[in-house]
């Protein structure tokens, strides 16, 4: 334990009572006997506050940031910030990690390509994959994984890697160490935040740092300017509607729903395949995710039986089918223009007798807010019947669709959730389709609660 203390620059009281291993706890709810309680501090809570409730539910061992959290005649490592302390701690498990470390980033279908990914690697490595559920991909969620890793029962751990603030995705790599690094694209999110496009390039490109495998999407116009930034040639992915290549080296295309095809250099496998997932965007992450797994080494043939399987993370493309007859489509876990665009066109070879769609705002877009909602609303009228509109930028929203030609008596301004759900009782009918999309603070999940009450 002293080791541990000279590692985390920390101070220890109580050695004699200190445990023969560290394994880390964050949450006193799912404490097992002999863990190590680390208190975090987060916007709206403090672990240091709990304590003593981890020592009572069985925590043989404390680190903390602030001294007087300690509890008398209980182990404690008093260091300078607990998530640096976490941090460390995940490093260390991940250079014990025998096994293989891939990490997914991106603006828009991270989560869903990491789930892809993980559901294509069971043909080779069964139940020795680990991935975090949801999408627990920030500092803290990804120590939680890497600390969940063990050589006995892993053998591939699946990273997925958000960024809220310039520079995250360094911090992340810094510690995980991925050697494969899957960037699905770059578009709009947290503009607002980042403060440019160029920065969020570069928090996202930072993947690459430490010397990642690049696998990128063949589409996306800053991975093709920036590829020559890599101290190795990429493997490409695409979704195509034909079998043409545009890139060098290697490619792996989803061609449709029922081709893939996977060049390198003079090799080229290819099978048939029934991909169902929803939208043209969702069959992009799914050929990320089969580039992916190839450079795990997962035979391109083995993935067939997977691909006609895949299942979206929850919050994805939800159906729901309420007691008068017609259906509600929620997409709304998170949203940005890229996204937003996406799901429309996907909403739209739903082809229902009538398309109404209920568009929330989108958050952090900065300067390019009222353009990006704009944007998003013409091309909303060229896709639904009826549009709800709410939020912060309702109006350009609409706008954006009046501009496009919509109808504006098919353009509906909503006040909130409640009212959403109100006019849907009264207006839909059997045979309608109503799509819910929108940022997550706008919390359009409760207009299908109240729907299905």
């Amino acid at each position: 334990m002293q080791k541990a203390a000279k590692v985390l620059g920390a101070t220890l009281f109580d050695a004699d009572k200190a445990p023969d291993e560290v394994r880390v706890c964050t949450d006193t709810r799912t404490i097992e006997r002999g863990d190590t309680f680390l208190a975090l501090t987060g916007e709206r809570f403090n672990g240091h506050d709990y304590t003593a409730d981890a020592v009572k539910a069985g925590a043989a061992m404390l680190i903390v940031d602030e001294a007087d959290a300690r509890v008398p005649g209980v182990a404690t490592l008093l260091v300078e910030r607990t998530l640096s302390a976490y941090m460390t701690l995940a490093g260390i498990a991940r250079d014990a990690f025998r096994g293989r470390v891939i990490a997914v980033t991106g603006s828009t279908g991270k989560t869903t390509t990491k789930a892809f990914l993980t559901q294509l690697l069971a043909p080779k490595y069964g139940n020795r994959v680990i991935a975090a559920p949801a999408n627990e991909n920030n500092e803290i969620g990804v120590c939680k994984l890497l600390l969940g890793a063990s050589n006995e029962a892993h053998d591939v751990v699946v990273v997925e890697m958000g960024a809220r603030q310039y520079g995250d995705i360094a911090t992340l790599v810094a510690f995980a160490k991925p050697e494969i690094g899957v960037l699905t694209n770059i578009g709009e999110a947290h503009l607002e935040i980042m403060g440019s496009r160029e920065r969020l390039a570069d928090t996202k490109w930072a993947l690459f740092e430490r010397g990642a495998r690049a696998v990128l999407n063949a589409d996306d116009s800053v991975s093709i300017k920036r590829v020559d930034r890599l101290a190795q040639p990429p493997h490409w992915f695409a979704a195509r509607e034909s079998e043409s290549v545009e890139r060098q080296g290697r490619m792996t295309t989803l061609v449709g729903r029922s081709r893939a095809i996977d060049r390198h250099g003079e090799r080229c496998d290819a099978i048939d395949v029934e991909v169902s997932v929803p939208g043209v965007h969702n069959l992009a992450n799914a050929a990320a995710a089969i580039a992916g797994a190839l450079e795990l080494g997962v035979p391109l043939e083995s993935m067939r039986d997977p691909l006609a399987t895949l299942r979206l993370p929850e919050g994805r493309f939800e159906s729901f089918r309420v007691p008068a007859g017609w259906r509600v489509i929620y997409d709304a876990y998170n949203a940005n223009a890229s996204g937003m665009v996406a799901a429309l066109d996907a909403f739209a070879m739903e082809k229902p007798e009538r398309a109404i769609a209920v568009l929330g705002s989108m958050a952090e877009l900065g300067d390019e807010s009222v353009k990006l909602h704009e944007r998003v609303g013409a091309h909303a009228a060229k896709r639904v019947d009826v549009l709800l509109v709410s939020g912060d930028y309702a109006d350009a929203l609409a706008r954006g669709a009046s501009s496009a030609g919509f109808s504006s008596q098919m353009i509906v301004t909503i006040r909130d959730n409640a009212q959403a759900a109100r006019w849907l009782r009264e207006h839909a009918r059997r045979g309608d389709v109503v799509l819910l999309k929108g940022s997550r603070k706008y919390k359009l999940e409760e207009i299908v609660e109240d729907l299905l009450q």
